[in-house]
């Protein structure tokens, strides 16, 4: 067993090290990337929106200037890019006016104003995949090119009724199922910090957007880290809730059977001050739950670490820089509040990938199969596509092509899913044993800091990071902690138990003051 487990280990490892040096000399000869653009300088794009709605509702500023200056740096920033993929600038501005004439009326005080409109004047980005009224929600899939929505997602009508004014939407991956943000529908989106690397997926074009300041706030969904590594490869925030907190109707493709306990609707911005509002107005009633008025003294918490998944063979070793960073985190907390940091390693979090894969296929029928999705409710052969592909004939991405071949492959082996089932169940015992109401886990958010464009191709599992606490049904923070060497983003997760969101909330706005939070990207 041993013989066969190290032989399986060598064919892995030499498969991905080959395909990643094919694609990286094909990316040298036939790949050219525009530069990055020039970092925002404008004080109103390095402002939290929560300072700049106080400032909208006390008359400081107005909220056509605010608007008009995001507006501005998404001109400049999305030819390179491309993560606003559709705009509604002109509606934009018209209900940005209609914030100052209702300051300016003296209708209603600041305190009444702040009440009713916490969000007041605040630019908002979204996701394609959720409905934004008259915008296209197409999911990168061709089939939806020509879909517009006629309504607002619950999410997107809380966040306008709350005063945020949508800008647009933006990019994600073919059907929302691959960490890299490029489809047929729109092409690439490319990552603020050097457009040459990714900016992860499903939510690629909100991270992207958010990193490159031309949006302050965003709406982003997670059904295997699709919040969390777009945060993470784009130097910002990103939450996933407590399962069934916040609604996920509005979005496509939504979640069904046991795939609603997966996916989580989300807020995303650039600065952790910002993170308790948003899940609050996106949440509604449901926030009550969450205790997120309470105050949280970090020195009372519990905190533990583990700096890798314990040796999955499917996921790359971690980068270096971000286990050191991991370290950082724990020392920092250990000599400034005080608390220990325990590190732990757990052993069933090394199936992590296969937990996560058997879990999403457990009571999956064929209507809601992601190749049923792919073709629109018609009958979809994945090997006959990936011929198709081959030959440049096919109208799908490869990714969503080689997805559909996985899921074929992991119904077939119904007994195995099993068993992983029930290591997820013992799993999730386990860490909210561990955990408590007053845990904290700090984990990796990926093995590699943002890889290269088509390289995910060579490492396709490495999201088991980020997947396997959706199966956990477990709320996760998204920390972003300075740059790398190379000048990208790295982070960490913070991990608490179900309805302990201002935990992993606190924690962040903490990690933000210690580490400095979302860096301007700089022209390279």
């Amino acid at each position: 067993m041993a013989f066969l487990r190290r032989t399986i280990v060598f064919f892995l490892q030499v498969s991905s090290r080959m395909l990643l040096a094919v694609i990286r000399l094909w990316s040298f000869f036939f790949s050219r990337d525009p530069q990055c653009p020039e970092p925002p300088r404008d004080p109103l794009l390095l402002t939290p929106a929560t300072v700049l709605a106080e400032r909208i509702r006390r008359g400081q500023i107005k909220s056509s200037v605010v608007v008009q200056s995001f507006i501005s740096r998404i001109k400049e920033v999305n030819p390179a890019l491309n993560a606003l993929v559709c705009d509604r600038f002109d509606d934009a501005l018209l209900e940005a006016q209609a914030v100052d004439d209702l300051v300016t009326s003296a209708e209603e005080n600041e305190a009444t104003l702040h009440e009713k409109y916490p969000l007041l004047g605040v630019p908002l980005s979204v996701k394609e995949a959720f409905s934004l009224q008259g915008m296209p929600q197409s999911s990168g899939l061709l089939s939806r090119q020509s879909c517009r929505s006629t309504t607002d997602a619950t999410v997107v009508a809380r966040l306008k009724k709350a005063g945020a004014i949508p800008l647009g939407v933006t990019n994600c991956s073919e059907l929302c199922m691959w960490y890299e943000s490029s489809n047929n529908v729109y092409g690439k989106t490319r990552n603020p910090y050097n457009p040459q690397h990714i900016v992860g997926g499903s939510s690629g074009g909100e991270g992207c957007i958010l990193g490159a300041a031309g949006s302050v706030i965003g709406v982003g969904s997670d059904i295997g880290g699709s919040i969390r590594m777009p945060a993470f490869f784009n130097g910002i925030y990103g939450h996933k809730p407590t399962p069934g907190i916040v609604p996920n109707d509005g979005q496509f493709p939504n979640a069904h059977g046991c795939r609603v306990e997966l996916l989580c609707t989300g807020p995303m911005c650039r600065y952790a001050v910002d993170l308790p509002l948003l899940l609050k107005v996106m949440a509604g009633k449901n926030s009550e739950k969450l205790l997120l008025d309470q105050e949280v003294s970090l020195k009372s918490l519990r905190f533990f670490t583990m700096e890798n998944d314990g040796g999955c063979l499917f996921v790359s070793p971690m980068d270096k820089e971000l286990v050191q960073a991991q370290r950082q985190v724990a020392q920092h907390l250990e000599t400034d509040l005080g608390v220990t940091v325990q590190p732990i390693n757990i052993y069933n979090m090394r199936y992590s990938l296969q937990i996560w894969s058997a879990i999403m296929s457990s009571d999956n029928g064929k209507e809601q199969s992601f190749s049923h999705l792919m073709a629109d409710g018609k009958s979809l052969w994945p090997s006959w596509e990936l011929l198709k592909w081959i030959f440049g004939l096919s109208k799908f991405t490869l990714p969503a092509i080689g997805l559909a071949l996985v899921e074929t492959l992991a119904n077939v082996n119904t007994q195995g899913n099993a068993i992983m089932v029930q290591k997820g169940k013992n799993l999730k015992e386990e860490l909210n044993t561990l955990l408590g109401n007053d845990g904290v886990l700090i984990y990796p958010s990926h093995p590699k800091i943002a890889p290269k464009h088509h390289e995910p191709l060579a490492m396709p599992f490495n999201f088991a990071y980020t997947g396997i606490f959706n199966v956990l049904g477990l709320p996760v923070t998204q920390c972003p902690l300075g740059l790398s060497e190379d000048g990208l983003p790295l982070g960490v997760q913070i991990i608490s138990t179900q309805y302990n969101d201002h935990l992993t909330l606190a924690v962040a706005q903490y990690l933000e003051k210690a580490f400095g939070g979302w860096r301007k990207p700089e022209k390279n």
